[in-house]
């Protein structure tokens, strides 16, 4: 696919007022969510729930692109549609997670390393022909007592720049992925210091790996303190210092930036992606979102694996996707949660 043909996908992802939403939660993952609810998590409940999800009228409106499961790309509606198509006839972009997952990284105690090179050229051939778009690859570094170590930020950095280039060479716009993790007890101060340091790593093997930047997206975690930290910044200071943070190593070139959300509950994801669009300065990038539970917590709550709720808990997911395609112009309000709150 021709370079611009990429840097035009890229761009609709982050079309302003939109963003993406992540339903590509693993088997365990998923599995562990629907018994919150009490929901046995079978192939046949996944594909009644993400359809609830693909299917939610009006949705497009604030919602660019979905990252699918392996599953789920192959997954077809009751009527033997696609749930691709019912995304595509929608406007809306179907992408698909690709990494295998984290795995401990060998001689490197509490440090992970993201599995899934091998045959990924293959795999994304086949992904391109199920009609996916854009892929994702999450890295994983933790903060802890001696960690992150260079070597683990370094071998996460060099496995994203390899799926990036095999990307873009399939024909498909990467997303990279590096998360710097909330857990612990750092301070935000910390937690800068070692997401400047993940993505000037990244940075430097996507130059070495030739990707283009224009026809890539980042999505990396906001600069915030620990959960366990007894000092948790107010949203402006989130804001100020992930946007001091990216202006020092993420190239303007960039096709845009889509935040994840990494364990903030619903409101403070919103809250903390709106402080960075209403800075009065003007970012290189567009700032958006790709979420996953900070989207899906309401409606998953609200549908309980219930036929008789999935109106309601499309409304639900729509009206999270409203907060946040509000926050992209930095124009959403602690009271809109009640204002447009499904009743």
């Amino acid at each position: 696919m021709a370079s611009e043909d990429l840097s035009t996908i890229a761009k609709s992802l982050v079309a302003r007022g939109k963003g993406i939403l992540a339903a590509d939660e693993s088997f365990p993952t998923i599995e562990k969510r629907f018994a919150t609810i009490g929901v046995e998590s079978t192939e046949d409940n996944r594909r009644v729930y993400r359809k609830m999800l693909f299917t939610t009228t009006g949705f497009e409106e604030f919602i660019s692109g979905v990252i699918l499961f392996d599953e789920t790309i192959r997954q077809t509606s009751d009527d033997s549609t696609p749930l691709v198509e019912e995304l595509t006839r929608r406007g809306v972009i179907p992408g698909i997670k690709v990494d295998l997952g984290a795995r401990p990284l060998a001689g490197a105690a509490g440090e992970k390393i993201t599995e899934g090179l091998d045959g990924l050229r293959d795999r994304l051939a086949e992904y391109h022909r199920l009609g996916a778009r854009f892929t994702k690859w999450r890295a994983v570094i933790t903060i802890g007592a001696g960690i992150p170590s260079r070597r683990c930020i370094d071998a996460n950095a060099e496995a994203l720049a390899r799926f990036a280039a095999l990307s873009q060479e399939v024909g498909v716009v990467p997303i990279v992925e590096p998360e710097v993790l909330m857990d612990g007890d750092h301070t935000i101060q910390r937690c800068f210091e070692v997401t400047q340091e993940t993505l000037g790593s990244v940075f430097e093997r996507l130059a070495a790996h030739r990707v283009v930047l224009e026809d890539m997206l980042l999505k990396p975690n906001m600069v915030l303190a620990g959960k366990a930290c007894p000092r948790q910044a107010g949203v402006d200071e989130v804001a100020e210092q992930t946007v001091k943070c990216f202006r020092r190593v993420v190239p303007a070139a960039v096709g845009g930036i889509v935040f994840l959300s990494g364990g903030q509950s619903n409101e403070k994801a919103t809250a903390h992606l709106n402080a960075m669009n209403a800075l009065a300065e003007t970012h290189p990038w567009q700032l958006s979102f790709s979420y996953g539970r900070a989207l899906q917590d309401p409606p998953l709550r609200t549908w309980a694996g219930k036929a008789a709720n999935v109106r309601k808990a499309q409304e639900a997911f729509r009206h999270r996707a409203r907060l946040n395609g509000a926050a992209r112009f930095g124009r959403y309000s602690e009271k809109m949660e009640k204002e447009f709150a499904v009743v």
